[in-house]
């Protein structure tokens, strides 16, 4: 996890670099100055950035700043989430379109050195659009949200494995692309 900092003012009303940033489990926790789970200590400039690792992937923290004499800030309390460990990638073409809607081709591939045995691709449709029909996945919407698991024949992905659906979308505009999330 990397924490961005900018330092504004200086004492009394500030403080000056370097800064321990303490890292804590819980807002709680931050709130009492509790059980820290990591620490790290910023660099001499005003405005720098902090790296933790060995951190849980997928995970909330929140953190505070301690000055070089101990004197904590009494004010700010931030929060921010570790990444997810991703084992695969899914992108989108748009294979064919007409004027009320368009084909998908979905490529989800496993860029994780391990065998994945399952997988699930989300995204938000930007306008209008609703599946007419699916094939190589179990979809699932709510609104504009769409998220879609694997079949049960295409799950299993060795690394660099590959695993491809589609779908026949009605929509009134054929969008620019697709931003996807996969998790597996």
């Amino acid at each position: 996890m990397t924490i961005s900092y900018s330092i504004f003012f200086r004492p009394p009303c500030g403080y000056d670099p370097p800064m321990t940033v303490s890292l804590f489990a819980s807002r709680e926790d931050a709130q009492q100055w509790r059980a820290p789970v990591a620490t790290a200590v910023s660099g001499p400039e005003r405005t720098g950035s902090v790296t933790i690792d060995r951190l849980t992937p997928g995970t909330e923290y929140w953190y505070r700043f301690t000055d070089p004499n101990g004197k904590r800030d009494p004010y700010f309390i931030g929060s921010a989430r570790t990444a997810s460990l991703t084992s695969c990638r899914a992108t989108a073409t748009i294979d064919a379109h007409w004027g009320s809607g368009y084909v998908v081709t979905v490529v989800v591939r496993n860029i994780g050195s391990q065998p994945v045995d399952r997988w699930r691709v989300s995204w938000r449709w930007p306008g209008d659009e609703r599946v007419e029909s699916i094939w190589g996945g179990v979809i699932e919407t709510t609104g504009a949200d769409v998220s879609v698991r694997n079949a049960t024949y295409n799950g299993t992905l060795a690394p660099d494995g590959v695993a491809r659906l589609g779908l026949v979308v009605s929509a009134s505009a054929v969008p620019d692309g697709l931003t996807l999330t996969c998790d597996a």
